[in-house]
């Protein structure tokens, strides 16, 4: 469908005088209505644009198999969710994995081991490895978003099996991709990174396996998972591009390897809705604005 220039002209004036969004909202709540609902323009609006709030962990539930396209559906299989989230919880109480001090993102994480057929034996229960230390991240994070424990469960636990069925293969990739547009933007600062050691020590586990869980606070880090859950993991390369140019001046001016680690690791919490918005504006720069139409 070719755009509509005045709605173009609608969208530009709303967001001049500070009503961003109004126009994607109503955009969004006729996509709602469709049934059944259909996946790929629900997955290209949340590239395009953020998800409103209020719609937000709904419109993550359909595109991550939570709920089916069918709305007249969701009732029921909303029921199955829960009825299989306490089944799941009874059966980890009673081979006693977990009690009533466990807390609630390592229960999470016995619930996604035991349907992932991973649980281990009681007595052969080790401290979380990588892996484990990745899904209690996202864990904390999702807990954060969705107040409901069982959507914040069933969240996490497609979240974290679409992100590695999706991308997967990709994952062991960005950071050199990371690097090609670092050089790209400020070839200085990268030039920087490899002469102190820097670059093969960033955080790569934090941004590209954790989506920046446990780095970002989650009014921005939901923005960045709108687009991770509708079908871009280079989302994350361009988050974490936009931290190293935003942080440039610091960064060029610690010499050691570890330093740089150690920052980027806790970056200042103020500027980072400023840093996401940036991140996405690249996004679109170096990889097109995905076609809308409702």
């Amino acid at each position: 469908m070719a755009d509509d220039p005045q709605r173009n002209f609608r969208s530009a004036y709303y967001e001049k005088v500070g009503f961003r969004g109004v126009e994607e909202k109503k955009s969004l709540e006729i996509l709602l209505k469709d049934n059944p609902l259909d996946l790929e323009k629900l997955s290209t609006f949340s590239q395009r644009f953020p998800l409103p709030s209020m719609y937000r962990i709904h419109v993550w539930k359909v595109l991550l198999g939570i709920l089916p396209p069918h709305s007249d559906s969701h009732a029921l299989v909303g029921g199955y969710r829960k009825e299989q989230y306490q089944d799941i919880l009874v059966a980890l109480e009673v081979m006693r994995y977990i009690n009533s001090s466990t807390p609630s993102t390592h229960i999470h994480l016995r619930m996604f081991q035991l349907e992932s057929q991973v649980l281990p034996r009681c007595s052969e229960t080790l401290p979380p490895d990588d892996m484990d230390e990745e899904f209690l991240a996202i864990s904390r994070a999702m807990e954060e978003i969705a107040e409901d424990p069982v959507d914040c469960y069933w969240l996490i636990k497609c979240f974290v099996n679409q992100f590695h069925a999706k991308f997967g293969d990709s994952i062991p990739h960005l950071p050199k991709s990371l690097e090609h547009y670092l050089s790209q933007e400020e070839p200085r600062l990268l030039n920087h990174l490899k002469i102190t050691g820097a670059l093969s020590q960033l955080p790569y586990s934090l941004w590209f396996r954790c989506c920046f869980a446990g780095c970002l606070p989650e009014c921005s880090l939901q923005r960045v998972w709108d687009k991770v859950i509708s079908g871009s993991c280079k989302i994350l390369v361009f988050v974490a591009l936009e931290i190293l140019l935003s942080y440039k001046i610091v960064l060029m001016a610690i010499n050691r390897a570890e330093g740089v680690g150690k920052f980027l690791c806790n970056i200042p919490q103020e500027n980072t809705d400023a840093i996401v918005t940036k991140a996405i504006d690249l996004w679109h720069k170096y990889c097109g604005t995905p076609m809308h139409t409702v």
